[in-house]
């Protein structure tokens, strides 16, 4: 399943199912085939993207590869895997941008 998150201010981004799914269970949002993100909650959901990114980051950088990572990749701890950060930053320009503009974003719709 692909994941289109729309918003009227920036452009649609397209995540697959597994990283949309460990984002949105980041943000505290059930992965759904459809759902919307009030700008109200937006500032909260950055936050927690942001401690979750620092979070993977910091385990990183002890050489600890996260085993969702492992799982998702299909790979060993060795294997370089696309990380949350690589991964989220897109979502969070997003939802800063959706933000500032005032803007829910909404999926599956």
């Amino acid at each position: 399943m692909l994941y289109k998150f729309k918003s009227q201010a920036d452009s649609d981004l397209f995540m697959n199912q597994a990283p949309a799914e460990r984002i949105l269970a980041i943000i505290g949002k059930d992965p759904a085939a459809q759902g919307i993100i009030e700008p109200a909650d937006m500032a909260a959901a950055i936050a927690r993207l942001e401690s979750a990114v620092a979070a993977d980051d910091a385990a990183r950088a002890a050489g600890a590869q996260p085993v969702a990572d492992a799982q998702a990749t299909g790979g060993s701890a060795g294997a370089q895997a696309i990380t949350l950060h690589q991964r989220a930053w897109p979502f969070i320009q997003l939802l800063k941008r959706s933000l500032a503009a005032d803007k829910p974003i909404v999926w599956g719709v």
